[in-house]
């Protein structure tokens, strides 16, 4: 039996899903490098201390070496003196984890099966937004699960887009900017038809290449 889900909102019919990418078998550890590798892309790693080479401070001794009483001092900017350098502070890095192509796809098929498999994915209908609604969109949202809601579209879905916006618990993205931490993070997924194509696409494990024997 093909794979379907049923709409939210009021429609009826169901939409064909792509088996291949939303029955996949569950990889927990793909699935987690895979959702700690887009995190970890999301932060800047802009901390930045000074050392003591780079403070804007004289290098001139501060006294004399003898004669005066005091104890003898080298350079204003160490670390223990105010105005002075951080030792071992922290400095602008990266913190990309290397998650390669394929990897990535069987993760987001992972994902996108549990909700799947749950029945915490539905679809919408977003050519009936002939204009913004947010009432329209939170009776569609009201008869289907609870929790935070992943609402993914394409380009030309606007009205729709605009309508799931501001509800509260609801996040709306393009079907090419969702990612496995937003769809394993969310608690139900809705997609347009478009939209579970397109994912179904990007998805979609590569085609084996074939060698051609000369004859």
């Amino acid at each position: 039996m093909a794979l379907q889900i049923s709409y939210v909102g009021g429609k009826s019919g169901k939409v064909d899903l792509d088996e291949t990418v939303f029955g996949e078998d569950f990889h927990e550890p793909l699935v987690h490098r895979a959702v700690r590798a887009e995190l970890n892309a999301r932060r800047s790693g802009s901390s930045s201390t000074l050392t003591r080479g780079e403070v804007s401070m004289t290098g001139a001794k501060a006294w004399r070496q003898k004669g005066t009483g005091r104890a003898r001092v080298g350079a204003l900017s160490v670390p223990h003196r105010t105005g002075g350098g951080v030792a071992f502070g922290p400095k602008p890095r990266s913190y990309t984890v290397k998650v390669n192509r394929k990897e990535r796809r069987r993760a987001l098929r992972s994902a996108l099966s549990v909700h799947a498999e749950r029945g915490t994915l539905a679809a919408i209908d977003a050519e009936a937004f002939d204009a913004p609604s947010t009432k329209q969109a939170a009776e569609a949202l009201a008869g289907f699960a609870s929790g935070a809601a992943l609402v993914v579209l394409v380009e030309g879905e606007e009205n729709a887009a605009l309508s799931f916006r501001n509800i509260e618990h609801a996040t709306v993205l393009r079907a090419e900017d969702a990612g496995v931490a937003d769809v394993i993070g969310a608690a139900r997924l809705i997609v347009s038809p478009v939209a579970a194509e397109r994912l179904a696409a990007i998805a979609a494990a590569p085609a084996p290449r074939t060698r051609e024997v000369a004859a």
